[in-house]
């Protein structure tokens, strides 16, 4: 009996050794569930482009994403064969691409005549006639062309128009500031005539 009471105590003791060992520990935390990294994390989509955009070259930020233009020394220029129509020539001009990559021109060239072993300009520069068009991309060896009209100026004043010997046409690409020459012998006007001597369209393919 003693025995038995001795060891009975000696089990409740034990229990509530560990009870009160066990209260002292913070309850346990449910941890959850760790997914490897998807592809594509932080790092990588912070300098991936959006849905629907795509990376843009420097080359193409530069030029705008399209064709860069033409320039002059890409380029060479002749006047074409055209019709006579009351009082006026129409000659198309005719822009070469001698370069070896595809560029572009859009819109109106400028034209005028000139003279002398200076090559100074005769009269005004030619009107633009009609709408800018769109872009003309030019492949290498291709060419791209301006319709230009040349008035008889022996039709106006001579008193208004001052007419002249000249030599050919000073023609500037659309955009550019350097010029090419087209040497063609006519008339022009020195002086401003009562009307456009040269008028000049739009590049077009």
């Amino acid at each position: 009996m003693s025995w038995t009471r001795t060891a009975a105590a000696g089990v409740v003791a034990g229990v509530l050794m560990g009870v009160t060992a066990c209260a002292g520990l913070p309850p346990a935390t449910p941890q959850a569930p760790v997914s490897p990294p998807a592809s594509g994390s932080a790092a990588t989509t912070a300098t991936a482009p959006t849905a629907g955009t795509r990376a843009i070259t420097p080359t193409e930020e530069a030029d705008g994403g399209g064709l860069s233009r033409c320039t002059t020394r890409e380029l060479s220029v002749a006047l074409g064969e055209g019709d006579a129509a009351a009082g006026s020539v129409y000659r198309p001009l005719i822009f070469s691409n001698t370069g070896s990559r595809t560029c572009e021109l859009r819109g109106f060239p400028g034209v005028s005549y000139v003279a002398g072993d200076d090559g100074h300009q005769v009269g005004p520069a030619a009107a633009m006639s009609g709408e800018r068009g769109a872009q003309v991309p030019i492949a290498p060896g291709a060419t791209a062309r301006a319709q230009l009209q040349l008035v008889n100026v022996q039709n106006y004043d001579p008193a208004a128009c001052h007419p002249v010997p000249v030599r050919g046409l000073r023609v500037y690409p659309p955009g550019d500031t350097a010029a090419l020459f087209v040497p063609t012998e006519g008339t022009g006007c020195s002086a401003t005539p009562p009307g456009n001597q040269l008028s000049v369209q739009t590049i077009t393919p």
